[in-house]
């Protein structure tokens, strides 16, 4: 099944494009598979703007979004597997989402549901009345 958080985010992204906000990106730099310019982050994580203006070569897909930004002044190819998005916001308003910490935000489907259980229905029954 594909994750939800993708949807989510690829929906928060395009809203605040569209709307002529800029999109920001809080990512856990310590999750595996992420690739971001060394000594930039703080606590683990660290706020990207992810623009269309900031960026060159966005790439998006349902595991991951990589596109090169220049940090300083030197270009840096960023990977973030969308495990590591912790939240996606607008630097304008503030609006956005945010996603619990950890690797797996969507757990194998549920099992099928049981039906409940009930006493079957009474069959009519004829009774002569005189």
């Amino acid at each position: 099944m594909t994750p939800l958080r993708s949807y989510l985010i690829r929906a928060v992204y395009d809203w605040a494009v569209d709307s002529g906000l800029t999109p920001h990106v809080v990512v856990d730099v310590t999750q595996p598979g992420v690739a971001v310019p060394p000594g930039r982050a703080a606590d683990g994580r660290i706020v990207l703007n992810i623009d269309p203006a900031a960026v060159r070569d966005f790439f998006f897909d349902h595991d991951m979004m990589a596109f090169s930004a220049r940090f300083g002044g030197v270009p840096f190819n960023i990977t973030v597997p969308l495990t590591a998005v912790l939240a996606l916001y607008a630097r304008e308003n503030g609006k956005g989402l945010s996603f619990e910490q950890g690797p797996d935000d969507d757990p194998s489907p549920p099992a099928e549901p049981t039906p409940p259980v009930s006493t079957p229905p009474k069959t009519p029954t004829l009774r002569r009345v005189k």
